[in-house]
């Protein structure tokens, strides 16, 4: 059974701001006293809210004792909905009852399914670079070819993934997910007919497939996190969304090593281990797919939170999908953190893909043992993941934790840079781990941090956002430290990377922390709600910032 909380919810648009010509403002605590302390604020005692300017408030505070002029049908004002003492319920947008909040069980089970099946996406993802010699000489190709099979991923996901978060915003979760599950289930079906020398090209065909199936997969985690978990528990959903993508290519370094042992001097044996990691794959992607049809659903009956009950009940013309981006992008934090998420994620899909060459041009025929460092090198970024959302969920310093993990990534590829060339392999496990756990660690922080300070736009887009800017990169870089590798040799190539990555200290640096959906949340929570008027659209004027004093708090 769903457990419902106390707190009553808002009702409107999914990325959109409110409306009905309301504002949210705290209320329902005793004078002098503030109901919820915003993070990352000027100073204490006080609360800021976008929109509005502090003499306005001041004056519809005084006028809640006199009566009201209703608002005009034709006035263009928004809505948003504001706490006030506990015990009362207050009519929502056009005087229906606001909807409590809930936690659903079923949460659980949208969380297990999309993190098994963004598991063998990036499995799928990953299983041809960690044995890029064996397919080498099966396929008679170049090693940029086998390159171009991790990079098309990321080659897709740029020019698709604004068409995909459009859809996400429009049609909603349920049908992204199925498309999501059911191409990653078509592309593995199609890679069992691959298992020829002569047919690289259908190989390709399946793995271009799964590539686009990963774009209706990145961008999900936020999104599931926002629209199925409580405010206490969504970083730590997140985390456990992407850790199933990294699961996927933890496992995808650790088995085709071990499934594909390289014999290139018995090609029967050699195709026909090739052909049972393809058909085990597509087993598994269509028994996911048809799980995905049976229980994903679109989302639960009442919203897992204030935040997530604001944004819900709109029409979807009120939503203008143009109007979110140009938003995101005149977000001058959201631009930082896009350069910065990039820079990180491209140098971990770059890693990931010639981990296999760099090991071993100092391990000769340590095959297995670059799968396993690269296992070492996920495994430890999941735990990082899931600590990472843990202390978010407990402590919501985002952007300290955005930063000293920043840092930490960049001294443990330095640290793994040196290392990798001692001819110590034991060491490289251990170097390789340090670096996976803060650098994979660092991507659930790079979403809830984006939905925080990007509120109320769709999760999705910025996600997707997000995702887009490291596909970008890790084509560049894997690229760039390819060639710096081929030619020079892998320090070389890390070297490259470690640059990039300290000039993205300095730009975490610069971002600005306005923390908007916690500060939604921790407001509504402390009571109930009723709606305070005001003239002018959050939508239609610049941002502005609102203090709300102690003194102006007692008066409302």
């Amino acid at each position: 059974m769903a457990k419902l909380d106390h707190e009553e919810g808002a009702t409107v648009a999914p990325g959109h701001p409110p409306a009905n010509g309301y504002l949210l403002v705290p209320g329902g605590e005793p004078p002098g006293k503030l109901s919820a302390e915003p993070q990352n604020g000027p100073k204490a005692g006080c609360l800021t809210l976008n929109g509005v300017s502090r003499d306005r408030l001041v004056a519809a505070a005084e006028s809640l004792g006199r009566p009201q002029t209703p608002l005009a049908p034709e006035e263009e004002t928004q809505t948003r909905l504001l706490p006030t003492g506990p015990g009362e319920e207050t009519p929502g947008a056009e005087g229906s009852r606001v909807p409590q909040t809930a936690l659903s069980a079923r949460r659980f089970v949208v969380l297990l399914i999309f993190s098994l099946y963004s598991l063998v996406n990036a499995f799928q993802w990953i299983q041809y670079s960690i044995i890029s010699n064996v397919f080498e000489g099966f396929y008679g190709v170049s090693s940029l070819h086998i390159d171009w099979l991790s990079m098309v991923y990321m080659l897709a996901y740029v020019p698709l993934i604004f068409p995909a978060t459009w859809l996400l915003d429009t049609r909603g979760l349920r049908l992204t997910a199925l498309l999501g599950s059911g191409l990653n289930c078509l592309g593995a079906w199609i890679k069992c007919a691959s298992v020829e020398r002569h047919l690289f090209w259908v190989t390709m065909l399946g793995q271009c497939l799964c590539s686009v199936a990963q774009v209706f997969i990145l961008g999900l985690p936020s999104r599931i996190a926002s629209v199925w978990f409580g405010p206490k528990e969504v970083s730590t959903a997140c985390a456990t969304a992407v850790l199933g993508n990294q699961l996927g290519t933890a496992v995808g370094f650790l088995l085709p090593p071990v499934l594909v042992p390289n014999t290139q001097n018995n090609t029967d044996l050699l195709a026909c281990n090739i052909s049972t990691m393809f058909y085990g794959t597509s087993s598994v992607a269509t028994f996911l797919c048809l799980l995905t049809v049976i229980a994903f659903k679109e989302k639960p009956q009442y919203p897992p939170s204030q935040a997530q009950a604001v944004l819900q009940k709109s029409s979807p013309a009120e939503y203008s999908y143009k109007k979110s981006i140009r938003n995101l992008f005149r977000n001058i934090p959201f631009v930082l953190l896009l350069i910065t998420y990039g820079i990180i994620t491209g140098a971990f899909y770059s890693v990931s893909t010639l981990l296999n060459q760099m090991i071993l041009t100092y391990y000769k025929g340590e095959e297995i043992n670059a799968g396993r460092i690269g296992l070492t090198l996920v495994v430890a970024g999941m735990v990082g993941s899931i600590l990472c959302g843990l202390w978010l969920d407990h402590t919501k310093t985002y952007k300290q934790t955005t930063l000293i993990v920043y840092i930490l990534s960049f001294l443990g590829m330095v640290v793994f840079t040196v290392t990798l060339e001692l001819g110590h392999i034991a060491v490289v496990f251990v170097t390789g781990g340090v670096l996976g756990f803060f650098m994979t660690g660092y991507l659930p922080l790079g979403f809830e941090f984006a939905v925080e300070i990007t509120y109320p736009e769709s999760e999705g887009t910025s996600s997707g956002l997000l995702n887009a800017a490291a596909q970008i990169f890790g084509i560049l870089f894997t690229l760039a430290q390819g060639k710096l590798t081929s030619d020079y040799g892998p320090r070389i190539g890390n070297i490259f990377l470690c640059i990039w990555m300290f000039l993205g200290i300095f730009l975490t640096a610069l971002i600005k922390s306005d923390l908007k959906r916690y500060n939604i949340n921790i407001g509504i929570v402390n009571g109930d709600i009723k709606a305070v008027p005001v003239e002018d659209s959050p939508t239609d004027q610049e941002s502005k910032t609102m203090m709300i004093s102690k003194q102006s708090e007692s008066a409302i």
